[in-house]
C-alpha cells in the first residue's frame, strides 16, 4: 500500500446490509499490522464485531482518498500489552496532537473506553 507514512488512512467497515462506512483515522504500523483507536461504542466497533471484513486507503484528514482501496481483515484488540505498545507508537507519531487527544479523552471519561483495532496488511505490502 502506498503512503503508509502519511497521517491518515480511510478505514471502511461494513454494515450488516453490506453498505460500507468510511472514516479517516490515525494509524501506526507495528509488526506488519496497522493499529488505530476509536471510541469503544463507535459504529466501527459495532460493525467489526459483526464482520472482520474491511478495507483501507491512504487519505487526508477529511477522508479524501490519496490512493487505492485495499481489502483487509480487521479485529478488535483485547491484549493489553499490544494496546499499550500501539498507543505508545501513536503518541510518538502524532506527538502533541495525540497528547491533547489523550487529555481530552481523560477529562471526558472516554480514555478507558477506547477500543483499538488491528488491521492485517495486504500481502506484499
Amino acid at each position: 500500500m502506498s503512503s503508509l507514512n502519511g497521517k491518515y488512512i480511510s478505514l471502511s467497515t461494513y454494515r450488516r446490509s453490506g453498505v460500507s462506512v468510511e472514516t479517516p483515522v490515525w494509524f501506526v504500523e507495528m509488526e506488519q499490522k496497522l493499529y488505530v483507536f476509536t471510541g469503544g461504542d463507535s459504529g466501527k466497533v459495532k460493525r467489526l464485531r459483526n464482520s472482520s471484513k474491511a478495507r483501507i486507503a491512504p487519505c487526508d484528514a477529511r477522508g479524501g482518498l490519496k490512493g487505492e482501496w485495499q481489502d483487509v481483515e480487521a479485529r478488535l484488540v483485547e491484549d493489553r500489552a499490544t494496546i499499550e505498545r500501539a498507543h505508545a507508537l501513536l503518541r510518538k507519531k502524532y506527538g502533541f496532537q495525540m497528547w491533547l487527544t489523550d487529555v481530552m479523552s481523560k477529562l471526558s471519561g472516554r480514555l478507558n473506553r477506547r477500543a483499538f483495532i488491528e488491521i492485517d496488511l495486504p500481502a506484499g505490502d
